[in-house]
């Protein structure tokens, strides 16, 4: 169905270089970056934060702003310069034939307009068509992106679907005027790794559906693998390697690629016995980049006097016409040498029990008509029967989609909330009814938290030095000013951040920077129990394994007791002790790491395993997508929790999983699951995840 008028490659990018002008310098934020993107392909384009990969994509809409332009190389679409089109020209091919969709769904939806009124205006716009036809090509499209009762989702507003269903809404947009090139960038990083799992299939069922072109931005290497046919490295402005995914996988030849695939955790990685390896050193700025190898301050490889003395230029790898690599040395380095291992270290021995929840339930009341406040009162069950205990020394990950419950349980832990029923225990004391004012300060140094974003959490017109001063000085550590200015910078060198960045201030640091200084911060009183809420997720890959490292070097030394809150099962699998599967209020499933991760699975955590994008070859997964979203907390399903999406629930006689919800049942090893299926069916469970023989 896409427009087959070309049979030329439909994206053409040729040492392209891209600037941004400030009132003082240049900015060179993309440099001689060529890609081609052939007829019905999905090229992925993957690299850190500031690399360039959006800048490229803005190149391609020709929407750099005031500030940036093209300063050398070329753009072609469908063989046409898109550098030497009118404004009228571009304004024709954007949207009908390239169409972008963003990491931010509601960034690309008007909230002010019914979906379907949004979704007629692109080819009422761009193909004149009447209302009629529109309205039918809108029913069409959002059936083809698999939402339930379409017709009633035309007449939603935006904001009464969920996250999942305005991504799929905004890839309905993209696709309404069947685009010969579809440029995602980022598509999935806000969504849970269950939808994430639906819209990646989606968009690859479409594009051979349309025959669309994509052009796919992620820092995930795991979807590219997924999704794309080939796959582009991007590092500081710079391509460093292009090749299948075959290629680059399996017989990477650069540096960085090699350092990238180090700094995630593949199936089978463990905390001890095999540590993630973090890229050293940081990130260039664009105005600060070394001469020569843009990455050879970080590289394992650098030779001084060659790797430093000229720009290195883009080289064919040897035995591959389609494979190319930047890097001076490539055909030198033995890439197939094990690698060095980061130092094993020894796991501390698990301690006494710190923390006890039983049966612990939160639920708030809200008003059914909420905009008036009228009406009855309903209640959201937030969290149901929670039971469980945390030892010393001991990472226990929580782990479930958005709207399980695992926020409020935080909350409730660190006394932001009150329980409705049952009781925290720590140290054998009841803290569940006392509100954090209430709190004396041993116990609120004793449990502590770090954030999802390290962005949110620093306080911009205080000093990184000052603002852990002051949570020294809240929690009573020192007897004087110098005493606590002493242990500040100690806790700096605990977190591997230079005592020089007490003096500066949170905007002049990165992301993982900050998020250390929030580590920081929560360790200062010596804390017992750390609760990490998605504390990785808004970083970067290779500050993923930093961060991480660090966590767990912290813990060791300080026999912290580590909440782990995550939808990323591929690091809660390299971490965590002990894993707690949620799903609408309940734990479903509760075990050491090992078991929860081989069969028999609870049916949600199949499906959970099943939708983790793994960045290795040859791993096979059993292919699970789980159907519809996650029931309202206000209105949850009758029985089990989770039977509105099992697929396993034909298998439970007298429809027992609509009726009843299932007892907690132990299996062999204290293994808990709440799951009516028989022990002979959960027998039958074959692993989701299997690594293929050689």
């Amino acid at each position: 169905m896409a427009k087959t008028d070309y049979d030329g490659p439909i994206l053409e990018i040729d040492k392209l270089s891209i600037s941004f002008f400030t009132r003082l310098l240049e900015i060179p934020a993309v440099m001689d970056f060529s890609v081609t993107v052939q007829p019905g392909e999905a090229v992925g384009l993957v690299g850190e934060s500031g690399c360039g990969k959006s800048t490229v994509a803005l190149g391609v809409m020709q929407d750099l702003g005031k500030n940036g332009q093209v300063v050398g190389g070329s753009i072609k679409f469908k063989g046409r310069d898109l550098g030497e089109m009118s404004e009228e020209e571009l304004r024709d091919i954007r949207g009908s034939e390239i169409a972008m969709i963003y990491q931010e769904p509601m960034a690309s939806l008007n909230p002010a307009m019914k979906i379907g009124k949004q979704l007629m205006e692109v080819p009422m716009i761009h193909q004149k068509v009447s209302k009629k036809v529109a309205y039918e090509r809108a029913l069409q499209v959002v059936t083809d992106v698999k939402l339930p009762d379409p017709k009633r989702i035309l007449d939603s507003y935006p904001h009464q679907l969920s996250g999942g269903q305005q991504q799929r809404i905004v890839i309905a947009m993209a696709l309404m005027s069947e685009p010969a090139l579809l440029i995602l960038d980022e598509p999935t990083t806000a969504l849970d790794v269950t939808v994430e799992a639906s819209i990646v299939e989606l968009v690859r069922d479409l594009g051979r559906k349309y025959g669309t072109s994509m052009l796919f931005i992620s820092h995930n290497l795991g979807l590219i693998l997924e999704t794309c046919d080939r796959i582009c490295v991007m590092y500081s402005g710079e391509a460093v390697e292009r090749g299948s995914i075959e290629d680059v996988f399996d017989h990477m030849q650069h540096p960085y690629t090699q350092a990238l695939f180090r700094s995630i955790p593949l199936p089978g990685a463990d905390k001890n016995s095999s540590p993630l390896v973090a890229i050293p050193g940081n990130f260039p700025l664009p105005h600060e980049r070394p001469p020569g190898c843009n990455f050879g301050p970080r590289c394992d490889y650098f030779e001084a006097g060659r790797c430093d003395a000229a720009d290195v230029s883009m080289d064919t790898v040897p035995d591959s016409d389609q494979h190319y690599s930047r890097c001076v040395k490539f055909q030198e380095i033995d890439w197939t040498a094990p690698i060095t291992i980061g130092e094993q270290k020894e796991k501390n021995a698990v301690g006494k029990v710190v923390l006890k929840m039983d049966n612990l339930k939160k639920y708030y009341e809200v008003a059914a008509n909420a905009m008036f406040g009228g009406g009855d009162k309903k209640v959201v069950k937030a969290n149901e029967t929670l039971s469980f205990e945390a030892r010393e020394s001991e990472t226990l990950a929580i782990v479930g989609e958005s709207g399980c419950g695992k926020s409020t349980f935080a909350k409730v832990l660190m006394g932001l909330e009150t329980a409705t029923e049952g009781e925290i225990l720590l140290d054998g004391n009841n803290i569940e009814q006392i509100a954090i004012e209430d709190r004396d300060t041993t116990t609120v140094s004793d449990i502590q938290m770090v954030f999802q974003n390290p962005f949110d959490t620093l306080n911009p017109s205080m000093s990184v030095g000052r603002q852990i001063i002051r949570a020294l000085e809240i929690f009573g550590v020192g007897d004087s000013e110098s005493d606590r200015k002493k242990r500040m910078l100690e806790l700096l060198d605990l977190v591997k951040l230079p005592r020089a960045f007490a003096d500066r201030m949170p905007r002049q640091l990165s992301g993982g920077q900050k998020q250390r200084v929030g580590i920081a911060r929560a360790f200062s009183g010596g804390a017992r129990i750390v609760v990490a809420d998605e504390p990785v997720s808004a970083l970067d890959v290779s500050v993923q394994a930093a961060v991480t490292d660090l966590l767990m070097e912290i813990q060791r030394e300080e026999k912290t007791t580590l909440l782990f809150i995550s939808h990323d099962l591929s690091i809660v699998r390299y971490l965590s002790d002990r894993v707690m599967v949620m799903y609408l209020g309940h734990v479903v499933e509760l075990g050491t790491t090992d078991q929860v991760f081989s069969p028999p699975y609870h049916p949600y955590t199949e499906a959970l395993l099943s939708a983790v994008p793994i960045a290795d070859t040859s791993v096979v997964k059993k292919h699970i997508v789980l159907e519809g979203d996650i029931p309202s907390a206000m209105n949850p399903p009758p029985g089990c929790p989770f039977q509105t999406r099992c697929r396993w629930k034909s298998e439970v006689p007298d429809g027992l999983c609509d009726k009843e919800v299932p007892p907690v049942r132990i299996l062999e090893g204290n293994h808990q699951m709440k799951c009516h299926l028989s022990d002979e069916k959960l027998a039958t469970m074959e692993p989701v995840i299997q690594i293929a023989a050689e």
